[in-house]
């Protein structure tokens, strides 16, 4: 017996506004990714610092920026588990219950009951996708058990990465043929998912199974289910690279066929025109993560949730607003900021005209910086000669900050970020409430967000974080091709549309002008180098290093780096530019993949622990 105003799947599909309901219930599980620090990759990359101990008096805590220290996770109860529990198993299941009832509905047309499978199919894969990025070999559920199957039914080992990987773009090629190409109704419609989306996805798919991590791995080679049977390919397959291209170029040349592209910055009748081309190149990067949704052409994905960690991003620039505890704490370690090329477009150690033996010496700003930094102020040699996206990046002490609003070719009236010292308009007067490093994530805050000169607070501007964009699409597809094939025309076309919006000279071009290895990218080895470094460049601060990193087999040396940020309480600068080194993480093999969880282990006797825990 059913008691009353009890839900029954009946009832959830019994037309179709309620089984609707049931396809936004599959959804919701993707949604939640909106929250960016509960995303594994988004907080492991070591982009960002949030120095816990200094935040227990307010009570404020994302424990997923804890995992750069290493040695957080543990088998008892590990960090951002989505496992068990309220997990993607969870929403796998949902995903199988709206399939098995979507027939039950009279009035749902064919054409929209054709739609929401595909949708839910593409979640499904999703879903899985997400879990073998974090677990490597999962249990595939292809169908939900019915409530009578035995207890040893449910106690399900786990498949191949290889396995899982052909489900992900099994159930992908049969979503996409029944999703629109584009949202049409953007009003109502926009984060549901599209071909591009899923083609995306498959690339994705694809070049993870590629990649290092899961394609002939040593590390992995005797991980295996207790019958013996193998969970990662044995020998490495280079010609995963050349499906990895196709589907990345598939992906491409649908979401081009749209007018999806690199963006370039919208500028509003507001600003007074016409814009220098340093503001313009800054405003070009910044816009391809900030711009609304409906507006940016370069946006293949995003979520329905806007990105919600402006204030705790955000200094103060203005001399008299307030700085709430809890507000301007999340910074990033000086080492992601040396990724960054010089003004040459490629590294700071490769640059025969940039000094970097003398960067930490003090210089003043000056007229041909003016609008990256403020000028006469003094700052350091390591921030003079870098690329746009290095100032677009990040703010520091000394920088222009182009923000609260004003955007203007008047020097004067743009802002800047000063740290030396307590008493500084960006200085930290709390270890409690402040950016302990000194480095705050320009590139995460919105031009329009605004910190005013009242005690108002923060009015925040917001915007979806991109899951993907086509500058994603493009450096994936340029590495897949040099994997598969070593550099070629093709190989340099793709990266160097990314860097050609900020102003950089192609690959080749700048390695021979100015790097002390100029014959770098004519080779299959050092153009990895440069494609893996441009990605990280690129899409800083996106949610990507974490699992980039991870799928390349580079995770424990970069990972590793000292976490470093300035003395700020230091007032002048021969004393402020010392790094402090706040701790070295501990990183080690087993943290390219989660283990999973003691209470699940001991709930299914057929489960392998993952190796090294």
């Amino acid at each position: 017996m059913v008691p009353p105003n009890v839900g029954t799947l009946d009832y959830a599909f019994r037309n179709r506004n309620e089984a609707e309901k049931y396809l936004f219930t599959c959804y919701n599980t993707l949604q939640r990714r909106s929250d960016v620090f509960s995303d594994p990759w988004f907080c492991s990359g070591g982009e960002f610092v949030l120095p816990q101990e200094y935040l227990g008096a307010i009570g404020y805590s994302v424990p997923g920026l804890q995992l750069i220290k290493g040695n957080v996770l543990n088998k008892d109860n590990p960090i951002l588990n989505y496992w068990d529990g309220a997990g993607y198993y969870d929403a796998i299941r949902r995903c199988n219950t709206f399939l098995e009832n979507v027939d039950q509905p009279v009035d749902l047309t064919p054409a929209e009951k054709e739609r929401w499978i595909a949708e839910v199919k593409f979640l499904k894969a999703y879903y899985h996708f997400f879990l073998v990025k974090q677990y490597g070999p999962i249990p595939i559920v292809r169908n939900n058990l019915p409530i009578t199957a035995p207890t040893e039914a449910t106690r399900q080992k786990r498949d191949p990465v290889d396995s899982v990987l052909n489900y992900v773009v099994q159930l992908l090629d049969e979503a996409a043929p029944n999703l629109p190409v584009q949202i049409g109704n953007m009003e109502q419609e926009l984060g549901r998912m599209t071909q591009v989306i899923a083609k995306s996805l498959k690339a994705e798919a694809l070049v993870a199974k590629a990649s290092p991590l899961f394609n002939g791995n040593p590390d992995y080679a005797d991980f295996k289910n207790k019958d013996g049977s193998l969970l990662f390919s044995a020998t490495v397959n280079n010609n995963l690279w050349a499906d990895a291209a196709q589907a990345c170029k598939e992906a491409i040349d649908l979401a081009e066929s749209i007018g999806l592209g690199i963006y370039t910055f919208i500028i509003p009748p507001s600003v007074p025109l016409p814009l220098t081309d340093s503001l313009k190149r800054e405003m070009n990067f910044r816009g391809a993560i900030t711009e609304e949704w409906d507006k940016n052409k370069e946006l293949v994905w995003a979520l329905n949730g806007s990105f919600g960690y402006q204030q705790q991003m955000h200094p103060k620039v203005v001399a008299s607003s307030q700085n709430p505890r809890g507000m301007n704490t999340i910074a990033n370690p000086f080492a992601i900021t040396d990724l960054f090329y010089t003004n040459n477009g490629v590294p700071i150690t490769e640059d025969r005209t940039w000094d970097y033996s003398g960067r930490f010496d003090l210089q003043n700003g000056n007229a041909a910086h003016q609008y990256y930094l403020q000028p006469n102020y003094q700052t350091i040699k390591n921030n003079f000669n870098r690329e746009v996206r290095y100032y677009a990046s990040f703010g520091f002490d000394g920088s222009k900050w182009v923000g609260n609003n004003i955007l203007t070719n008047n020097i004067s009236t743009l802002l800047s970020v000063q740290g030396k010292g307590s008493l500084s308009i960006s200085g930290v007067a709390s270890r409690e409430s402040g950016n302990i490093f000194g480095i705050w994530p320009k590139k995460l805050c919105n031009w329009r967000t605004v910190v005013p000169n009242t005690n108002s607070g923060i009015s925040i501007v917001s915007y979806r974080m991109p899951l993907m964009r086509m500058a994603d699409l493009y450096l994936l597809y340029a590495e897949c091709l040099n994997e598969a094939s070593g550099p070629s025309e093709d190989v340099f076309r793709y990266i160097d549309v990314v860097r050609a919006r900020t102003g950089l000279k192609g690959v080749v071009e700048s390695w021979g002008n100015y790097s002390n290895n100029p014959a770098k990218p004519l080779n299959k080895a050092g153009l990895r180098q440069i494609i893996h470094q441009e990605r990280r460049i690129e899409l800083c601060m996106e949610g990507k290093a974490g699992w980039d990193l991870r799928r390349w087999k580079e995770f424990i040396e970069a990972a590793s780096a000292p976490v470093q940020g300035w003395s700020i309480d230091q007032t002048t600068g021969n004393l402020y530019y010392q790094l402090i080194t706040y701790y070295v993480p501990s990183i080690s093999i087993k943290d390219y993949l989660w283990p999973v969880s003691l209470s699940e282990m001991l709930l299914n006797s057929n489960l392998v622990q993952t190796p090294y825990w």
